[in-house]
């Protein structure tokens, strides 16, 4: 038998540095949101700027990727089904949801919409096994609700944007992938990293292009100049900061996160997106929120919090 103290000790030194790595992970992920605001406004198409997202950062990733494959780590045939659903669905499907809800709402609203996918899961769960969740749950789904309401703001007759609380929903359902595909990185038999999210990256290119092809969604990119903070940036810093701060950076990080800490720690420290992004949509693209929206903000970031702290670490 191993030695208790030595293995909390062990524990321990994996946590300190998987907590900062969460939160750079946050930082970098809620940036993404104003980052495209910023290309919208411009007249880009949402499915471009997730375009130039996972494309620019699957070209960033091509070299550390070919020095794995040198050293002889490379996919694997078992490895292919996870990185193909975490292209197609965490990828390519949470970004086009996300950003084509960013056209329509504000970074934060659209941000926050997308974290309910805790209260979606628990309603999938609930009328599929028929199991009653527990009462703390029950209370923050109920929060989460209320919330939301307050964000929206509909208690005041605001004109609520079907279109894109619809699309930031989406969002919400293809974000329950994320955090188990990104625990089974840090199994023995899963994917590592880097290939999960260069691999990923390139799928949802692909599905990207897929879509645009076919012309479900609008494929359209301009050279305009950005407007971020004041500051007038060519069109390409918008996509370099998105493809390597949002992309590269923001899913090696959250993986490594996720592999050091379990899904269920990563999740509550993730929570910090929410706030990185509206911070950072005040900062570079004036998206000021009002009073009712920040009390409801919080009030949905502390109910996801009870729902993932009720539920059992297996759920």
């Amino acid at each position: 038998m191993g030695d208790p103290g030595a293995e909390a000790e062990h524990q321990r030194a994996r946590t300190a540095p998987g907590l900062a790595i969460a939160l750079l992970s946050g930082f970098s992920f809620g940036l993404a949101g104003p980052f495209a605001a910023a290309l919208l406004a411009t007249g880009w198409s949402p499915l471009a700027v997730v375009l130039g997202r996972l494309g620019g950062g699957a070209l960033l990733l091509v070299v550390p990727l070919a020095v794995m494959a040198a050293r002889g780590r490379y996919l694997r045939r078992r490895h292919l089904r996870p990185v193909v659903v975490y292209g197609v669905v965490p990828l390519a499907g949470a970004q086009i949801c996300y950003f084509s809800a960013v056209g329509h709402l504000s970074v934060g609203v659209a941000l926050l919409i997308e974290y309910t996918a805790p209260v979606l899961l628990l309603a999938w769960t609930w009328a599929r096994t028929a199991a009653r969740p527990r009462p703390a749950t029950l209370v923050g789904a109920a929060l989460a609700i209320a919330g939301l309401g307050l964000v929206l703001d509909v208690g005041r007759g605001a004109d609520v944007d079907v279109v894109g609380v619809l699309w930031g929903l989406g969002a919400a359902v293809c974000l329950a992938a994320y955090f188990r595909l990104s625990a089974d990185a840090g199994e023995v038999d899963g994917p590592p990293a880097l290939v999960l999210t260069a691999g990923g990256a390139l799928v949802g290119s692909a599905v990207v292009v897929l879509v645009g092809l076919v012309g479900l969604l609008p494929l359209e990119a301009n050279t305009a100049p950005i407007d971020l903070a004041g500051w007038t940036a060519p069109w390409w810093v918008g996509v370099v900061l998105v493809a390597a701060l949002s992309t590269a950076l923001a899913y090696l990080t959250g993986i490594a996160a996720v592999a050091r800490l379990g899904s269920r720690l990563a999740s509550f420290v993730g929570l910090s997106e929410v706030l990185f992004a509206v911070l950072g949509a005040w900062w570079l693209v004036s998206q000021e929120p009002t009073a009712t929206q920040v009390a409801g903000g919080v009030l949905v970031v502390a109910a996801i919090a009870l729902i993932r702290w009720a539920e059992p670490p297996g759920d």
